[in-house]
């Protein structure tokens, strides 16, 4: 249904023209706000999530290592207290 009045076609008119000024605003506070976190988090020097799971992978491995490496000391630390008792 349309009207014929000038008075509210004016104000629907205003009223559309205020939403999309509305959403125009919302928009442009959302990329600064978006720019300004992006800025923040650079400035943290944090990782990526990718990057932190390789390291994690990589600390887990070399711990596995070491510790079949001190296994291993132990093993040959206790052969040469042997030989050394029989000679």
């Amino acid at each position: 249904m349309q009207t014929d009045n000038p008075f509210l076609d004016g104000m629907a008119k205003l009223f559309t023209d205020a939403a999309g000024a509305a959403n125009s605003v919302r928009t442009e506070i959302e990329s600064i706000a978006r720019q300004r976190m992006e800025r923040l988090v650079a400035d943290m020097n944090l990782v990526h999530r990718d990057e932190f799971e390789t390291v994690k992978a990589m600390a887990a491995k070399a711990r596995t290592e070491n510790e079949s490496l001190a296994a291993r000391v132990a093993s040959l630390e206790a052969l040469v207290s042997t030989l050394k008792k029989e000679s």
